[in-house]
């Protein structure tokens, strides 16, 4: 297979992968961060009744017109509910939050007011609807709270109980499996024998995708040979993405192109990127494959590049999908990129700041980065100064 654009290889994952269509229904709460699997309106208004903003007494406004005293019939705090009707010469002592009764159509603050036990003396001219919430100010019914698709944030859920909704359908999460692969991996906490490292990149993997608000399916770390290929093939209807990492080039112990020659269907190899460029598109039965470089750095840049628009597809979330933008470089990039290249980088108010470290095997020199600046397949070395695009992760 010929080598192809990073934006051929996002082209081909995306129209061979699948929204999910699964539907659950759950408790309120537990959908913060899920994507609302319809439209919810609103059923009343909110909210319900006409309310006081504040502390104070409820009364007519043509009774301020002048200074006057003000019999105080009553008195009604938030949960309450005062029967009544004022009349003219009359006020109800009222809480935040609590109906406005009839008849009333203003409220004066009570430190605005002399009260002696039984009358309060206004001199304060209110107009109006002074101080006075109308029902529906905040949500008329009818209303759309939340549209189908939509990721539920905590003001989502806020304003789905406020319509008294307790339960939420909502699209399942996809099912992302994540692996390793390579003899050379040890799992942090082992010991570590000469000719071994510890195994970072499944890690890497995993926690990217629960900043995402993804529940990572860990397979582990897979050895240098096709022995885990009946495992990846028992998930072929269970789960909806599968990332691993090593295995991709040419090597001895690159197996990754033998496991898909023998349960699925290569997409793609090789993508017009560095770091990165052999990674390996492929499928196997429900589940799209992504076999990204085992060197920490391109595993991290591709995964941002080519599984972030596959997860945005099909957890139907927009919010995934990177962003471009474009900077000042603060720092200068000695290297000329004879190929299409991403470095690491730090945006910070339209300028580019770039770490000493750009080998794909190094991660430390990341940490802090939240940007990888986009260099076109010729350029030459960068100076400080230089205008770029950047991708923000």
């Amino acid at each position: 297979m010929e080598e192809i654009t990073l934006e051929q290889a996002i082209d081909i994952l995306t129209a061979n992968s699948r929204e999910i269509s699964d539907v659950e229904e759950v408790f309120l709460l537990k959908s913060l961060g899920n994507v609302a699997a319809q439209d919810y309106f609103a059923t009343f208004d909110n909210p319900p009744f006409n309310r006081s903003p504040l502390d104070g007494y409820a009364l007519k406004s043509f009774d301020t017109n002048a200074p006057k005293s003000l019999k105080v019939i009553g008195e009604e705090c938030a949960g309450d509910f005062f029967a009544g009707e004022i009349k003219s010469g009359e006020a109800l002592r009222i809480m935040t939050g609590a109906p406005i009764p009839k008849g009333a159509d203003c409220v004066i603050r009570q430190e605005n007011v002399t009260f002696d036990g039984e009358n309060i003396f206004v001199s304060q001219k209110l107009a109006p609807y002074e101080n006075f919430c109308f029902a529906g100010e905040d949500i008329k019914s009818g209303n759309l709270l939340v549209e189908k698709n939509t990721k539920l944030t905590a003001a989502h859920v806020a304003i789905l109980a406020s319509q008294g909704v307790n339960s939420v359908k909502i699209y399942r999460k996809p099912v992302v499996a994540v692996a390793s692969t390579g003899d050379e991996l040890v799992k942090p906490g082992e010991k570590l024998a000469s000719g071994k490292i510890f195994n970072s990149n499944l890690y890497l993997i995993a926690s990217r995708l629960l900043e995402m608000g993804f529940e990572p399916k860990i397979l582990g770390n897979f050895p240098d040979n096709d022995s885990f290929a009946e495992e990846l093939y028992n998930l072929r209807n269970e789960i909806d993405l599968l990332i691993t990492t090593g295995g991709v080039s040419v090597g001895k112990k690159d197996i990754m192109h033998d496991i898909v020659k023998k349960i699925g269907d290569k997409l793609f190899w090789r993508v017009q990127i560095k770091p990165g460029a052999p990674v390996i598109g492929w499928k196997c039965g429900k589940f799209l494959g992504l076999a990204l470089s085992g060197n920490p750095f391109a595993a991290y840049a591709t995964f941002e590049l080519l599984a972030r628009p596959v997860l945005a597809k099909i957890s139907r979330r927009a919010d995934i999908l990177y962003r471009k933008s474009r900077g000042i470089l603060a720092d200068d990039f000695p290297k000329k990129s004879l190929g299409r290249r991403f470095i690491r980088a730090k945006f910070d108010n339209g300028k580019i700041f770039l770490p000493k470290r750009h080998e794909s095997g190094a991660l430390y020199s990341a940490v802090g980065c939240n940007a990888l600046v986009d260099i076109p397949a010729g350029s030459d070395a960068l100076k400080a100064g230089n205008e770029v695009e950047i991708v923000l992760l």
